[in-house]
C-alpha cells in the first residue's frame, strides 16, 4: 500500500512532534508499506523519510521545482519526483497514494488535508483519510468541522470522510481496518 503523508517542515516543534513522526515512519515501512510525501528533508518530513528509510522502507519525495531548486528536498530517499508547480504536486501525489494521513503541520498541511477531505466529499478519492492529533494539535480545526456540520455547511454523513488517531499505531489500524465510505459520494455532495 502506498500511503500519501502531509506534515510539517518547522524544525522548531515540541519534540513529541518529531517522535510521532518518526514512530509512523518506522510503523510504515515494517508494514511492508510505502510512503509518498512532499519531498522535504527537515521537520516532521525529514523525521518520517528518515525513520522509515532506516527501518528499510520505500519513500518517494514529491516536490516542485522551485523548492527542490532552494534545496528544500530530502537527499537520500528512494525516489524523487520533480513537479512544476504545487498543483501539480498534490495531484500526482493523490493519484499515486491508496491512504492519505496529516499530521500536525502548518497552512500547507491544513491545505494538502482540506483538498483530500473536498476530494473524498466528491467521490474523487475514495481512500482512507487519518488525522494524527498529535497533542489534540487538531482539536480547533475537527470543531470546525462539527460546526460546519452542525450550520447544514456539511452533512452529518461528511463526518465520516475522516478519521481521527491518537497515536500511530492507530492510524495504523484504521487505515488496516478502513471499510470504505458511501457508494455514491456525490449523491449527498449537494446539500438541498
Amino acid at each position: 500500500m502506498k500511503i500519501c503523508v502531509f506534515a510539517s517542515s518547522s524544525s522548531l516543534l515540541h519534540s513529541i512532534y518529531g517522535e510521532e513522526a518518526s514512530s509512523l515512519g518506522t510503523l510504515i515501512a515494517r508494514n511492508g508499506d510505502e510512503i509518498i510525501y512532499g519531498g522535504g528533508g527537515i521537520g516532521l518530513m525529514g523525521r518520517l523519510a528518515d525513520a522509515a528509510l532506516l527501518a528499510g522502507g520505500k519513500v518517494t519525495g514529491v516536490i516542485p521545482k522551485f523548492m527542490q531548486d532552494e534545496g528544500w528536498g530530502h537527499n537520500h530517499i528512494s525516489e524523487m519526483v520533480v513537479t512544476e508547480d504545487m498543483h501539480t504536486r498534490k495531484q500526482t501525489m493523490f493519484m499515486q497514494s491508496d491512504a492519505v494521513v496529516a499530521l500536525p503541520g502548518g497552512i500547507g498541511t491544513l491545505e494538502e488535508l482540506t483538498e483530500a477531505i473536498t476530494l473524498k466529499q466528491l467521490g474523487l478519492y475514495s481512500g482512507p483519510i487519518v488525522i494524527l492529533n498529535t497533542l489534540n494539535f487538531y482539536d480547533l480545526f475537527l470543531s470546525f468541522l462539527a460546526k460546519m456540520v452542525e450550520e447544514n455547511f456539511l452533512r452529518p454523513q461528511h463526518n465520516d470522510i475522516w478519521s481521527v488517531a491518537s497515536s500511530p499505531r492507530e492510524v495504523m489500524s484504521l487505515i488496516k481496518n478502513y471499510g470504505g465510505w458511501i457508494p455514491n459520494p456525490r449523491g449527498i455532495a449537494k446539500i438541498v
